[in-house]
């Protein structure tokens, strides 16, 4: 009988708070609003997280280096990252993952049109790359970070990317391409 408690309480000790905490893998952030499936409200305070992109410009089919990182000794468990054209409220792209603390997400219809987090570590930095799409006007990337289960912050936005269409649109805004 005392084998069975002791088993019972090394069991709970140690997987309890990983069934608890924050933010599980399965834990979603919703595609539309940004919000976490809980019932918390987000921070109003300025956010200790920033996205940083590698270029101000894109033209179909470029790729585009967006970084989510904490300022100072923030860190972050969860999130979700999104590029959306300005005033637009769905999600523009795809994103390729290439840090193991990532994964895409499918938003409407559309396979890695978000990246989120892969598991509750708390993380510094996260990286990832974006494939411009056809067609998209200016946009920005925008966020939900999640530090804890009472401290969040929705709509972290980048600095606005700008769509180049090199070669299609001279000065008066006529085509330059034959037809």
């Amino acid at each position: 009988m005392r084998r069975h408690s002791c088993f019972g309480f090394l069991f709970c000790g140690i997987f309890l708070p990983g069934i608890l905490g924050f933010p599980q893998t399965n834990t979603s952030i919703d595609c539309d609003s940004l919000l976490p499936n809980y019932e918390a409200e987000p921070q109003t305070s300025a956010p200790p997280y920033i996205i940083a992109v590698s270029f101000d410009n894109f033209e179909p089919g470029n790729e585009v280096q967006v970084t989510l990182e904490a300022l100072g000794e923030a860190g972050f468990k969860g999130f979700n990252l999104q590029a959306r054209e300005i005033d637009g409220d769905v999600p523009v792209g795809t994103f390729k993952i290439t840090d193991p603390n990532t994964k895409g997400l499918e938003c409407h219809n559309m396979t890695n049109s978000a990246v989120i987090h892969a598991n509750s570590d708390v993380k510094q930095k996260v990286t990832t790359t974006w494939i411009a799409p056809r067609d998209a006007r200016e946009l920005q990337f925008i966020a939900t970070v999640v530090q804890n289960l009472e401290n969040f912050w929705v709509g972290i936005q980048s600095k606005t990317l700008t769509p180049t269409h090199s070669g299609s649109v001279n000065a008066t805004g006529k085509s330059k391409r034959k037809v």
